[in-house]
């Protein structure tokens, strides 16, 4: 249950065009709907403005599908994450129409017409990773943001082991409204940014490295103790929640702008 999917309801009993039972019918899911094995948050989109996503990982692929299901019935668009292959083809039987990305390893459902994407004028978010090796973790936060509206540009392989490429698209680092940095090993890429930049960073850590990097806490307590003003933290590998906060941002800094 959306905000314009409830207006409608709303404008339907005003006109009479649809009556009170029936309405409550519409609304009986609200604030939550029972699965037995899930308890689906349908009132979600209408306190954050974004239905519920799936995190795909310990759930089965039936149990996943279902969900998809039902959140598909009442909601325009519907991402799943941590999305493997095998449960994309089953997610692809029941809406032959999703859509895969999987360097990302999300999956999309779109139940309605697409909204237009943003226009190459419109604020960006930059993702950008330190190697080649933490692109699917800023591939995650990217299509995070992506779908959930925000436009998105990528600057991938520029860390600190040779800073030269990081500072040729120094343009394009200072022009995005916010900078999701991925990096694994130390994690210091993100330091560099943020003390270029005059907008927020968001740091993910990344679980690349090698041993004394403890799959990713090396990197993780090197972006909590930057030196650099201005950089939040998310967990390792959490490329969702980096692209959901950016996308966040974005959006603020529209309804400030009046935009």
């Amino acid at each position: 249950m959306n905000v314009d999917r409830l207006r409608q309801i709303l404008e339907g009993v005003h006109s009479g065009a649809v009556d009170i039972e029936a309405a409550l019918a519409m609304l009986r899911d609200l604030p939550y709907e029972e699965l037995g094995f899930a308890k689906l948050d349908h009132h979600r989109a209408l306190r954050r403005g974004v239905p519920e996503v799936v995190f795909c990982p310990g759930k089965t692929t039936e149990q996943i599908v279902a969900i998809v299901e039902k959140l598909a019935a009442r909601n325009r668009r519907v991402m799943a994450t941590r999305a493997s292959p095998e449960v994309f083809a089953a997610v692809q039987d029941a809406f032959p129409s999703a859509r895969y990305y999987s360097s990302a390893r999300i999956i999309a459902v779109e139940t309605g017409e697409a909204p237009p994407a943003p226009g190459e004028g419109e604020p960006y978010i930059l993702v950008v990773s330190g190697g080649t090796s933490d692109i699917p973790v800023a591939e995650e936060a990217a299509v995070t943001a992506e779908l959930l509206g925000s436009r998105v540009e990528r600057l991938y392989d520029v860390g600190v082991a040779g800073l030269h490429r990081l500072l040729d698209h120094r343009q394009v680092l200072l022009g995005a409204r916010v900078n999701v940095v991925v990096a694994g090993m130390e994690g210091a890429l993100a330091s560099v940014v943020s003390g270029l930049v005059a907008n927020p960073v968001i740091a993910v850590p990344t679980s690349v490295g090698y041993g004394a990097s403890f799959g990713g806490l090396a990197a993780l307590l090197t972006m909590l103790n930057s030196c650099a003003p201005g950089v939040a933290v998310v967990n390792i590998d959490n490329g969702f929640g980096a692209g959901y906060l950016a996308h966040l941002i974005n959006k603020l800094g529209d309804r400030e702008s009046g935009a």
